[in-house]
């Protein structure tokens, strides 16, 4: 039996990841009366890639989106692990901040910011259906049958849109590993005309600490004073009241290390190219970096 929710939305935001988190406040924060639609509240703002933010023609868009009031660089700061300005030898065009976070404290800073800001309701759902008539989209429909109406809806999926997963020469249909795909939204999008395709992304594998001899590694420490990627920071000498204490700043960095590739890695790696996805074939998508639809960036 279909419900109604019984409030109206300016604004519906689907997927609570980086873009989804930004589009919802910035919304909120201009007034409108917004909804956050995410399939796992405990997986809002989750760095599934790599725990780290910024680095080369990525940090820039930190800073871009911090300074039109975005959340992302001041949850960054509030959270980093270690802060280092990378490219240092060489010119400020490709100098590029980047910082290693820890990023289940990221995930709770970004939820915290969430649940308080005002105008905004979080809720956990899966978007099936975009709903539309007469050419304009009125709402959405989730999985359990409730109706959400809506004058304006922001799809920000993630991988999770139909999403695939290969490890090896296996694929399962996943949005995160162990977590579901929207599945219905693709069904919904194309239903209304929109053409789709799939772009790839790659995650390193984890490794664990007490497997890793540091010894034959080059330490590489975080920047002393750190730098910090938001602006706000630089507006408390002021003492306005809405500048947070940043409580990681000053503490002790964990350092990175550097290690290199040699020539029994490259065998290895010739050696077992029949068991990569990529080389074989099974991987059509391009790398969001390089495919037309040149907005789709992982800050990470």
């Amino acid at each position: 039996m279909t419900a109604i929710y019984p409030k109206t939305f300016d604004v519906i935001v689907i997927g609570a990841g980086h873009a989804g988190i930004e589009a919802a406040l910035a919304s909120a924060r201009l007034g409108c009366q917004t909804l956050l639609l995410t399939m796992n509240v405990d997986t809002v703002a989750f760095m599934s890639c790599n725990p780290a933010m910024g680095g080369p023609a990525k940090s820039q868009l930190v800073r871009e989106v911090d300074a039109l009031g975005g959340q992302i660089g001041i949850s960054t700061d509030l959270t980093f692990l270690q802060m280092k300005m990378l490219n240092t030898n060489k010119g400020p065009a490709v100098q590029a901040l980047r910082a290693q976070s820890d990023r289940k404290l990221y995930h709770r800073t970004m939820k915290q910011v969430l649940e308080m800001q005002e105008n905004l309701e979080l809720k956990q759902a899966e978007v099936v259906e975009l709903r539309a008539e007469n050419g304009r989209i009125t709402g959405v429909r989730t999985s359990l049958d409730v109706i959400y109406e809506g004058k304006t809806v922001v799809v920000t999926t993630g991988t999770f849109l139909n999403g695939l997963i290969h490890v090896g020469m296996n694929h399962m249909e996943a949005g995160r590993m162990g977590e579901f795909p929207a599945k219905g939204l693709s069904d919904s999008l194309r239903s209304l005309g929109l053409q789709l395709g799939r772009l790839k992304t790659g995650t390193p594998a984890r490794l664990n600490k007490r497997s890793i001899d540091f010894s034959k590694m080059v330490p590489q420490p975080g920047d002393e004073p750190p730098k910090m990627f938001s602006f706000i920071w630089e507006y408390k000498q002021y003492g306005l009241p809405d500048v947070p204490d940043n409580p990681i700043a000053g503490l002790p960095q964990v350092p990175c290390h550097l290690t290199w590739t040699n020539n029994k890695t490259h065998e290895i790696i010739r050696a077992n190219l029949d068991r990569s996805p990529l080389f074989q074939g099974k991987i059509q998508g391009v790398g969001p970096r390089y495919n037309f639809v040149g907005f789709i960036i992982c800050p990470s």
